[in-house]
């Protein structure tokens, strides 16, 4: 072979590994298009609901280090319910019609009835027998009102003779102003509170609050508004303290965090804070934590620190660092995993609905059991752990070796190798839910929790500052405990805050006042 020849075999080598190196980087590139588009599709037109190895005993959670083969009953059962699965969507898709569900009725049990005789115009009312009359209803709004409480104090003075004849009688008498919620503050407990739900329980941003006011006769500007919100706050303040200490004294909370645009006074924009949740999950008791809008270690650290018991959440990094620590008990949730495998549907159709099977097995368990508790009328937690040991828990090792089986079989970086890496590696912290009644299968009820928070934010949009974020946090905390303990938000806020004065003269106890407390103390 001459020089030449050798060059030109030489350069047709280089540029055959540089086009190999090229097509690679093509075909991750594509990948990852590929990717992005089912994950907007599925976001535009998809469906938005996602309803649908280890040990032998579950006091024995550890992993499996081999790998095995499916067994082929296991598989047989597996096709069969993935080409049920496929035949139900395509009857979905197909379908042309379908019947109107009956409408709720309306609920009316509550409302005052004001009653409207009509009479026909009779010429002789006499030569007329009254038959049943027919009854038409019809819902009539009143709008509210605002109106000024005028309190006058009438005063009275000893007549002279007497203040001679007893110079240490008190000379002058006046009925004790009412205690105020803040004081020298204009604002009743009733519009004090309604600024707070209006905002936070219905999302209106203050100036809206304020055009509300306005239509019904009253200016209210601005920053007085501002300056009431933040006064009631710091009365409520010693409240959310100790809702945030039960709360940690619990034994099982799930945890979860979410976005809050805080603006930046030096960077003249908003940026992205997080709020972190924590829920005590026997009691339904909850409250929000901001520390300068930090997701950091140091913050979940700092938080969860003096807890002892059961953390449930998501897979963020940041609670692994719990792994270990004495007192603690990490559990995973699986909504989360089963999320990654409804994304990757598009992308491999078959191992993702034989995923979504072994899941729905498991979510099946959990609503026999709730069947059995509703008709019992309470839950019996020693009977769910046996229903989840005697039918979860193999489905759970079932799907360990399904997932050892097909792991390999996915291509690297794809949304089905990425769900299965992501669900393998946590199995452990999945599987513990099987060993306690009380766990939950997933950290729903955490993150059901922050969505007045999501819902907020799209209306007001940012909070002005730190200290704002730090005083939405303390709102939140008290008004999803109200609701979670089914306790009427206005009324439990009206009242704590015509009763908090009296607390703080005569130092009371301020747990009286938290919701979980406050229906026995209210009557």
């Amino acid at each position: 072979m001459t020089v030449e020849e050798q060059k030109k075999m030489d350069a047709l080598a280089a540029e055959n590994a540089r086009l190999r190196e090229e097509n690679s980087g093509l075909n991750e590139r594509l990948l990852h298009a590929q990717q992005t588009l089912a994950k907007y599709a599925q976001m535009l037109f998809g469906q938005k609901t996602e309803r649908l190895r280890l040990p032998e005993k579950p006091d024995e959670l550890t992993g499996n280090l081999f790998m095995q083969e499916m067994d082929p009953e296991e598989q047989a059962r597996l096709d069969k319910e993935a080409a049920k699965s496929v035949a139900e969507q395509d009857k979905l898709i197909h379908v042309e019609a379908h019947d109107r569900k009956v409408r709720k009725p309306i609920d009316t049990s509550l409302l005052e009835v004001k009653e409207e005789h009509l009479y026909p115009e009779l010429d002789n009312a006499d030569d007329y027998t009254e038959m049943a009359p027919e009854v038409t209803d019809s819902l009539v709004l009143v709008p509210r009102r605002m109106y000024i409480r005028r309190i006058i104090r009438h005063k009275y003075v000893l007549k002279s003779r007497l203040q001679v004849e007893s110079p240490d009688r008190k000379a002058f008498e006046i009925a004790a102003l009412p205690p105020a919620p803040l004081h020298k503050c204009m604002a009743d407990a009733s519009l004090l509170a309604d600024i707070i739900i209006s905002k936070y329980v219905y999302h209106l941003p203050f100036y809206r609050v304020i055009e509300t006011y306005k239509e019904l006769g009253v200016t209210i500007s601005a920053s007085t508004i501002n300056d009431w919100f933040k006064a009631v706050v710091g009365k409520i303040k010693p409240i959310y303290d100790l809702l945030r200490a039960h709360v940690l004294a619990c034994d099982y909370v799930q945890v979860d965090e979410s976005t809050l645009p805080v603006i930046d006074n030096e960077a003249h924009r908003a940026v992205r804070g997080w709020v972190w949740s924590v829920v005590d999950v026997m009691t339904g008791d909850r409250f929000f934590f901001y520390e300068h809008g930090s997701r950091a270690t140091r913050v979940a650290m700092g938080l969860l620190k003096n807890f002892n018991g059961a953390i449930q959440s998501d897979g963020y990094i940041v609670y692994e660092h719990f792994e270990g620590m004495e007192g603690k008990k990490l559990l995973g949730c699986w909504a989360h995993a089963r999320r990654k495998f409804f994304d990757a549907k598009d992308e491999n159709a078959k191992l993702a609905n034989e995923a979504l099977f072994y899941i729905g097995q498991l979510y099946a368990v959990e609503k026999e059991a709730d069947a059995l508790d509703e008709a019992d009328g309470k839950p019996d937690y020693e009977r769910r752990k046996a229903l989840r040991e005697e039918k979860a828990y193999p489905e759970i090792k079932k799907f360990e070796t399904w997932m050892e089986v097909n792991l390999l079989k996915c291509p690297p970086k794809s949304l089905m190798e990425k769900a299965i890496s992501y669900t393998y590696n946590i199995l452990k912290k999945l599987s513990l839910y099987v060993t306690d009644g009380r766990y939950k299968i997933d950290d729903n009820m955490v993150e059901n929790s922050i969505r007045p928070l999501a819902i907020g934010r799209k209306n007001y949009l940012f909070c002005g500052d730190d200290e704002a974020a730090q005083r939405a946090a303390v709102v939140y905390s008290l008004l999803a405990t109200c609701k979670a303990r089914g306790v009427d938000e206005r009324s439990w806020l009206e009242d704590v805050l015509r009763r908090i004065p009296e607390y703080e003269q005569r130092k009371k106890d301020f747990a009286e006042l938290l919701p979980g407390n406050w229906t026995a103390n209210a009557q």
